[in-house]
């Protein structure tokens, strides 16, 4: 069997995996996390050879802009500051504690490959948290808030990992220059991010009256933004997410129903592909990997993954919970306001749903081969293995707690009073639209009037029911 077909063939148990995870309420990438392990300790496995580059194109920019588009700007804003707490200053801690930690646990973590390996495990995977707490009913802010590092954190760990292997690779590390290049770069992918959202949403008004073409659109949109982005030197992930936040607020708009629905189930899909896809390679790769690692007896390479682990779990309950009142105080003070402080139970809850996911193993696998010299990649393999380990320990002894302390700290207190008040006010403003364009001229003068008039007294009805409920449930 070549690497091809078997991968395809683990594509179509991932589908019945996909039903499992269900059927038992577990997070779906644990189950992946399994599949991945079991598929490597299969003897006589062959080698699927990707270029890093290649995988870094194929999963990095579309899984950025499927969580981008999927992601209500609204909530985004109002969040703002937790937020970019999270996803950028402790990605930024952690990379950095997890660095050290790495230069001091073994000598073939130099500096450079230490710091990829921080920048690589240190964003969470929200989605593995949010399966968990599905039947929970979270507070609507800490879903928002999860969803929003989720989406963000990624971009930040990406723009130090290209740093990180920069240095590896060339040898050449200048900290002023990545500081600037940070910043810069940031900026100018914002700006073309949004530049390459205002170009796709004109092409949506063009091709709008074909909605598969519209689906084509949306699917080459992130690797358009990527890769101009990474041509004219900027941040090819910043200008991913900058594109997906401005493609969900207009093309929504410009579209119709029916493009809409297919593009929605056709990113659910593409997502699941990848994600997939990406424990499948794990466990092709896993092998090799401990083959290259036979120098190193295993019980060390699991324990330095349990240490990395723990470093990466400690490091954010130590970093989030006074991190976040601190920065409050600071900008209460600074505001002179009155803002009340986070439920202590809302931090704590958010400092331990710290679970790593697909995206960190991306990352790894994407890691290059040999640097300028020609010599292998620094730690390139304990880096991989390292990744998996955390990831594993994270999802599945860290994960089934997360339901247990959620109830221990009360946070279930149920975000589905605001869902359904939300709900009622959304469809009470439908049914005022539609009572609206049938009260119209054009609608008076249709061939049909009884079905206009039959129409109007069920917009009526429908806006006095849904008018009723929102007074209720602002009560």
């Amino acid at each position: 069997m070549t690497g091809l077909e078997l991968i395809l063939l683990c594509l179509a148990v991932s589908a019945g995996l996909r039903i499992v995870a269900e059927r038992l309420k577990i997070p779906y990438a644990a189950i992946l996390v399994f599949g991945g392990l079991l598929l490597a300790l299969i003897p006589g496995l062959p080698e699927v050879n990707i270029a890093p580059e290649v995988l870094f194109l194929v999963f990095i920019p579309p899984l950025l802009y499927s969580g981008a588009i999927s992601f209500p700007l609204r909530e985004f804003q109002r969040e703002i500051g937790p937020i970019v707490r999270l996803s950028v200053v402790m990605v930024l801690v952690s990379t950095v504690a997890v660095a050290v930690v790495a230069h001091a646990l073994h000598p073939a973590f130099t500096w450079p490959a230490a710091f990829a390996l921080g920048a690589i495990i240190s964003p969470p995977d929200p989605v593995a948290v949010l399966s968990v707490m599905r039947s929970l009913r979270m507070p609507r802010e800490v879903q928002t808030i999860l969803e929003g590092e989720g989406m963000v954190n990624d971009a930040t760990a990406i723009v130090i990992y290209r740093f990180a292997i920069a240095a590896a690779v060339t040898g050449a590390f200048s900290p002023t220059q990545a500081v600037l290049r940070f910043f810069i770069g940031g900026a100018a992918g914002v700006a073309i991010g949004i530049l390459v959202g205002f170009v796709v949403a004109r092409v949506h008004r063009v091709v709008r009256v074909v909605p598969v073409v519209s689906n084509t659109v949306s699917l080459l949109t992130p690797f358009a933004s990527y890769l101009l982005a990474d041509i004219l030197g900027t941040s090819g992930v910043i200008s991913v997410v900058a594109t997906g936040l401005y493609a969900a607020r207009k093309i929504p708009r410009i579209i119709g129903a029916e493009a809409r629905v297919q593009i929605a189930g056709m990113w659910t899909v593409v997502t699941f592909m990848l994600e997939s896809l990406i424990f499948i390679l794990v466990g092709l790769e896993l092998p090799y990997v401990l083959r290259a690692l036979d120098r190193l007896p295993l019980s060390t390479l699991l324990g330095e993954a349990a240490i990395v682990s723990l470093v990466v779990v400690a490091v954010r309950i130590g970093w989030v919970t006074p991190s976040t009142y601190l920065f409050r105080s600071f900008f209460r003070w600074l505001r002179h306001g009155h803002e009340p402080m986070p439920p202590w139970r809302t931090v704590l809850f958010i400092a331990w749903a710290g679970l790593r996911g697909g995206d960190s193993l991306v990352l790894a696998l994407a890691l290059p081969l040999t640097i300028a010299s020609g010599a292998r990649f620094p730690a390139r393999e304990q880096i991989i293995f390292i990744t998996f380990s955390v990831i594993f320990i994270t999802l599945v002894l860290q994960g089934p707690t997360l339901a247990p302390v959620a109830r221990w700290l009360r946070i279930g207190t149920g975000s589905e009073s605001e869902e359904e008040a939300e709900e009622a006010h959304a469809r009470l403003a439908a049914a005022e639209v539609g009572l609206k364009t049938l009260e119209a001229p054009a609608s008076a003068s249709s061939r049909d009037p009884e079905v206009v008039r039959y129409l109007k007294q069920r917009h009526r009805q429908r806006a006095r029911r849904w008018a009723a409920r929102e007074e209720d449930e602002d009560a």
